[in-house]
């Protein structure tokens, strides 16, 4: 009997084993889609996780852009300056005042400049060139404005931005008035050695329209000047305004009476995806037109200029 019972409790033994066994088979198979599920889900955050971070990228390059849309105007107010280029030589928009102490460049475009940077509430810096150097430093970051009597020409809008046009201006031919009558109309120039101040309109209007004269090209229009009274060329292509001052102060001297038909803009360059800085330039440009600052500046700076001519 003791052996019977024995027996049945080493079956019973071995049947609770053989149960146990079973439930924990069952967890472990499940276990392995409960881990493959946890791998899914701890790598889904990695992936997602790549995605704000390219979107924080584009973010970030988008800024950028916005940020170099207005970089000149940034730059102004983080040195606190406006550096504006010039090219002196050129009265009344921009000529040196021999009559200072300081000898500092002045004229229409200088008194703009000057409006501009109290404006912008910062401190002006003037940067005397050659005209040709002029264009060239604002892609190279040189300059934040150029402002020289600067006509806003297509094939220069196709690398830089311009303000609304300021000043207007017939183009003509200041020549000796001993030849007067002899230089009275534009075919009179056909052939004739012409001058002209380099990388401007004016250049531009001789090489169109006389293609067969000789053109002594120079960087400043009192050069140009001294080759008229020297007798080695014929005319200087000028635009009225500027050589108003040089009728004024030298008797010798007179405008053509050839109408070449052109008109001359003038206007302020910059660089291109400045807007919010275009907008600053052209609001004091409409003010300055309003109240009548250009009329005066064109008289006063006329006057100084012929000052100037004939010290």
């Amino acid at each position: 009997m003791k052996k019977r019972i024995l027996s049945l409790m080493l079956m019973a033994a071995l049947t609770l084993g053989t149960l146990s066994g079973c439930g924990s088979a069952a967890p472990a198979e499940t276990s392995i889609p409960e881990e493959s599920a946890v791998a899914a889900t701890d790598a889904a955050p990695a992936e997602e996780a790549a995605s704000p971070a390219e979107t924080a990228a584009a973010e970030e390059a988008a800024s950028e852009e916005a940020t170099a849309a207005g970089e000149v105007l940034a730059r102004i107010k983080e040195t606190g300056k406006l550096v504006v280029g010039t090219a002196s030589g050129y009265p009344p928009y921009e000529f040196v005042d021999i009559t200072s102490a300081d000898q500092k460049v002045i004229g229409i475009d200088m008194a703009l400049a000057e409006a501009i940077a109290e404006t912008l509430g910062v401190e002006l810096v003037i940067e005397d060139m050659t005209f040709s150097a002029l264009l060239a430093s604002l892609p190279a970051k040189k300059i934040d404005l150029a402002i020289a009597g600067i006509a806003p020409t297509d094939e220069r809008k196709e690398t830089m931005d311009f303000s609304d046009s300021y000043l207007f201006a017939e183009q003509s031919f200041l020549i000796l008035k001993s030849r007067a009558e002899e230089l009275a109309s534009a075919e009179a120039f056909n052939g004739q050695p012409l001058a002209a101040q380099k990388a401007t309109t004016q250049e531009r209007v001789c090489q169109d329209l006389y293609p067969d004269s000789q053109l002594v090209a120079l960087d400043k229009v009192p050069d140009c000047i001294m080759e008229l009274k020297s007798g080695k060329v014929a005319g200087v292509c000028i635009e009225s305004i500027v050589g108003q001052q040089y009728v004024l102060s030298d008797e010798e001297l007179t405008f053509s009476a050839a109408d070449l038909g052109i008109k001359k803009e003038t206007a302020i360059a910059l660089e291109k995806g400045n807007e919010d800085l275009l907008e600053i330039i052209n609001k004091v440009i409409a003010d300055k037109m309003a109240d009548g600052s250009f009329d005066t500046w064109i008289h006063d700076y006329s006057a100084v200029a012929a000052e100037n001519a004939g010290n």
